[in-house]
C-alpha cells in the first residue's frame, strides 16, 4: 500500500489541493500547507520510490526563492499598474468618457451600448483592473440602459464582457503575470496580444451591430431631448485630419533626421498637444472653431489617449520597459487628476491602501505556489504530468484545445492568480517540448482566463456588476418612471452570447498563430550604447550574446579600458560579429589598472571575429583577452574553438580555469594561477 501511495504521491497531491481550492480555502494558506504537507509526506515515503526526490536539508533552498519573488523586477509592474488604474477610476475618468462617448454614439442605434465597449477598452488599457471597469459603468451607464428601455440581459451582458477586456487589452496584470510565469519578455506579450485584443473588441461591437438589425427595440438610440452636446461631427472629423496632417508633418519632415523611434514619440506629442490646445482656447476665448461635441470629445479623449501612448507607445517603440512604463503611467495619472483638480490626500491614500492590498495578496499566492512547486517537483509531478499531457492525440493542437477547455472549466470556481500561478508553471514545459510559442501560447490562457471573469456561476465580473445593478424596483430621477430590478438570472442570460464569442474567437487563435506570432517581427529593442572603450574610471559593462553583422556588442566590454577599474562580467555570446564588434561574451584587454573578465560560452568563430573572448591581437583567444599590465582576472567557461591560438598583445596573460583547445587540437600553454587558458601565456603583471 505504501509502495503504491509513493508512486502516485504526485496526482494524489495535485488532486488534494486543488479540491481544497475549489472547497474556497484561502489560496496563499492552502498552496503553502499543502506543499509542507506533502513534502513531510514526501520525505517519509522516499525509501519506498526512487521517483521520491525529497529531503530535510531541501527546506532550506525556500528562503532563497522567496527572496528571488521579491526581487523580481517584472512583478513591480503590478503595483505601477494597479495603481494607476485606481486613480483614473477615482478621479473620474470613467464618467467623463463614458458621458461624451455616449454622446458621440448616441443618434445611433445601440449607440450607448457602443460607448460602453468602446470605453471599456479604453479603461482596460488605462487601468488594467476589471472590478474598476464593471463598477464604473455599472453605477454610470446601466441606468441610462434601463432608462432608455434597453433589453435587460443585452444591457447587463454588455457592462460586464466590456469590462473584462481589461484582462487581455495592455497593459493587463494577466499578461504581466503571464510573462512572469511563463519566462518571457512582458513587451513580447503585450505586443502579442495587440490583434486578439482588437478582433474581441470588433466582435463585441459586430455583435451588437446585428442586434440593431435584427432585434432594433433591444438596442434603441438615444431621443434628440437627450442629445446635450448636440451635432457637429464633421468639425470633429476636421480635427481628426488635423491631428493626422500634423503626425506626418513631423515624422516625415520636422524630425525625420531622427531616430525612427523618436520621430514617432515628437511627431505625436505635436499632434496631440496642438489638437488639444485648439480645443483649450476654442473653449476658454469662444472663438466658436469647433462645435460643442467636438470641443468636448477632444479635451475629454485626449488625455487617457495621451496616457495609453505614454505607457504602451514606450514599450511597443522599445524605448521603455513594461515596469519603467508602468512607472510612467503612475505618474501620468497622478497629473491627469492633479489636472483635473481631483487629486486630494483621501484619493491618494485609498489608492495606495487597496494597491498595497492587491500587490501583498499577488506575491502572498505566488509565495505559496513556490512551496507548492518545490515539492510538486520533488515527487516527479511536472514528469507525470508532462506524460499525462503528451499522450494526449493531436500534437500542438490536441494539446491547445484540451487545456482551453480545462483552464475554461477551472475558470468557472477558481480565480486567474489561482490558475496562473499553479497551472501555467506545470503546463509552460509540456508546451515547450512540443514546440508551442510561449508568447502564443500565453495569449490563448490569458483569453481563458478573461472569459473565467464572465463565466456563471463564480465569473468575478458577474458579482461585480451585481453589487451596483439595482436589485429592486427604482425611481427614475428624470423621467419619473418606475424601473424594473435587475436580477441575476438576467446578468447571467446576457453573457451567454460573449461567452460564445470568446470561445470562438480562442479556437481562431489557436487555428491561426499568425495573429500573436506577428510579434516577432514587430519589436523593438531597447537600443544600450556600450562604449568601444573608456579612459580611467570606473567602466562596468554587462554583455549578452551579440547578433550577426555587428548590430550589437556580444561581449561585456568591446574595446579595453585605459587603466581605472574595468569590470566586464558577460555572458554567452551570439553569433559571430563583424569586424570592430565581439561577437562573444567577454572583456578585452585593458591597458593597465585592474580587468575583470568572467565570460562565458560564445560560438565558434572565424578567423579575426569575436569568440567567447577575443584578444587585442589579430587572432581571438579563449580566456580574457591579452591585458598590457596590470591585475587581469577572467575565469571563462566552456569556451569556444578558436579560428587559431590567439596571443594578447603586451603583457598579461590569459586568465581562466578551464582548458580551452585552440582550433589545431593542441593546448596553450598553463598561466599562473592554475588551469590553461588557449590563448598562449603572457609575462608582466598579476595574472590569475
Amino acid at each position: 500500500m505504501l509502495e503504491l501511495i509513493a508512486h502516485n504521491l504526485a496526482p494524489i497531491m495535485f488532486v488534494s489541493v486543488m479540491g481544497l481550492l475549489l472547497l474556497g480555502y484561502p489560496v496563499a494558506l492552502t498552496l503553502s500547507a499543502g506543499g509542507l504537507f506533502f513534502f513531510v509526506i514526501g520525505v517519509a515515503l522516499s525509501d519506498y520510490s526512487s521517483e521520491i526526490n525529497l529531503f530535510w536539508p531541501l527546506l532550506q533552498a525556500m528562503p532563497e526563492r522567496v527572496f528571488g519573488i521579491m526581487s523580481n523586477d517584472t512583478l513591480l509592474a503590478i503595483p505601477f499598474f494597479t495603481f494607476m488604474g485606481i486613480i483614473l477610476e477615482r478621479s473620474g475618468m470613467a464618467e467623463d468618457l463614458l458621458d461624451t462617448i455616449g454622446q458621440l454614439f448616441g443618434p445611433l442605434r445601440g449607440g450607448v451600448a457602443f460607448a460602453v465597449i468602446f470605453v471599456g477598452a479604453l479603461l482596460a488599457a488605462t487601468t488594467g483592473v476589471v472590478a474598476a471597469s464593471v463598477i464604473a459603468m455599472g453605477l454610470i451607464s446601466l441606468p441610462v440602459m434601463q432608462r432608455y428601455s434597453y433589453n435587460r440581459p443585452v444591457a447587463t451582458g454588455t457592462i460586464a464582457a466590456a469590462g473584462t477586456l481589461a484582462q487581455i487589452v495592455p497593459p493587463s496584470l494577466v499578461l504581466i503575470v503571464m510573462a512572469d510565469q511563463l519566462g518571457v519578455s512582458v513587451g513580447d506579450m503585450y505586443l502579442g496580444a495587440i490583434w486578439p485584443a482588437l478582433i474581441i473588441i470588433a466582435s463585441y461591437c459586430a455583435y451588437i451591430l446585428v442586434l440593431t438589425i435584427i432585434r432594433p427595440d433591444a438596442v434603441p438610440a438615444l431621443p434628440m431631448s437627450e442629445r446635450r452636446l448636440g451635432t457637429g461631427v464633421w468639425s470633429l472629423v476636421a480635427m481628426a485630419v488635423l491631428a493626422v496632417a500634423l503626425y506626418l508633418l513631423g515624422s516625415r519632415v520636422v524630425f525625420a533626421d531622427s531616430v525612427p523611434a523618436t520621430a514617432t514619440v515628437f511627431s505625436a506629442t505635436l499632434a496631440t498637444v496642438v489638437c488639444y490646445a485648439v480645443a483649450l482656447a476654442n473653449r476658454t476665448f469662444k472663438l466658436g472653431l469647433l462645435s460643442r461635441l467636438a470641443e468636448t470629445v477632444v479635451i475629454v479623449m485626449i488625455p487617457p489617449l495621451a496616457l495609453i501612448f505614454l505607457v504602451l507607445g514606450t514599450i511597443f517603440l522599445g524605448i521603455a520597459t513594461p515596469t519603467e512604463g508602468g512607472a510612467m503611467g503612475a505618474v501620468g495619472a497622478l497629473a491627469l487628476a492633479f489636472g483635473k483638480r481631483r487629486l486630494d490626500f483621501p484619493l491618494l491614500r485609498s489608492a495606495i491602501e487597496s494597491t498595497a492590498k492587491l500587490s501583498a495578496f499577488v506575491l502572498f499566492i505566488l509565495i505559496g505556489a513556490r512551496v507548492f512547486g518545490l515539492t510538486f517537483y520533488g515527487v516527479n509531478g511536472q514528469v507525470w504530468l508532462e506524460e499525462l499531457l503528451l499522450a494526449l492525440p493531436g500534437g500542438q493542437i490536441g494539446f491547445l484545445i484540451v487545456v482551453t477547455i480545462v483552464i475554461f472549466i477551472l475558470g468557472c470556481f477558481l480565480d486567474f492568480f489561482e490558475i496562473a500561478f499553479i497551472l501555467v508553471p506545470l503546463l509552460a514545459p509540456v508546451a515547450q517540448t512540443l514546440g508551442i510559442d510561449l508568447i502564443w501560447f500565453g495569449v490563448i490562457l490569458s483569453m481563458n482566463l478573461q472569459t473565467s471573469f464572465l463565466t456563471p456561476p463564480f465569473g468575478f465580473a458577474l458579482f461585480y456588476l451585481r453589487s451596483v445593478a439595482p436589485s429592486r424596483e427604482w425611481t427614475d430621477k428624470q423621467t419619473g418612471r418606475r424601473m424594473e430590478a435587475i436580477r441575476t438570472y438576467d446578468i447571467y442570460k446576457g453573457v451567454v452570447p460573449f461567452i460564445v464569442i470568446q470561445f470562438v474567437l480562442i479556437l481562431l487563435v489557436i487555428a491561426v498563430p499568425s495573429l500573436v506570432t506577428h510579434y516577432r517581427g514587430d519589436r523593438q529593442p531597447i537600443q544600450v550604447e556600450t562604449p568601444g572603450s573608456a579612459t580611467g574610471g570606473l567602466n562596468f559593462g554587462l554583455g549578452g550574446g551579440a547578433a550577426t553583422g555587428g548590430a550589437a556588442p556580444g561581449g561585456a566590454v568591446p574595446g579595453g579600458g585605459d587603466a581605472g577599474f574595468n569590470f566586464g562580467p558577460a555572458s554567452s555570446g551570439g553569433a559571430s560579429g563583424t569586424s570592430g564588434t565581439s561577437g562573444g561574451g567577454a572583456a578585452t584587454g585593458g591597458t593597465g589598472g585592474f580587468n575583470f573578465g568572467a565570460p562565458a560560452g560564445g560560438t565558434q568563430p572565424s578567423q579575426g571575429q569575436g569568440s567567447a573572448a577575443p584578444g587585442t591581437g589579430e587572432a581571438p583567444a579563449a580566456g580574457a583577452g591579452g591585458a598590457t599590465g596590470g591585475f587581469n582576472f577572467g575565469t571563462p567557461t566552456a569556451p569556444a574553438q578558436p579560428a587559431q591560438p590567439g596571443s594578447g598583445s603586451g603583457s598579461g596573460a590569459n586568465a581562466g580555469g578551464g582548458a580551452g583547445a585552440t582550433n589545431d587540437g593542441t593546448t596553450g600553454d598553463a598561466s599562473t594561477g592554475g588551469g590553461s587558458g588557449s590563448g598562449n601565456g603572457a609575462t608582466g603583471g598579476f595574472n590569475f
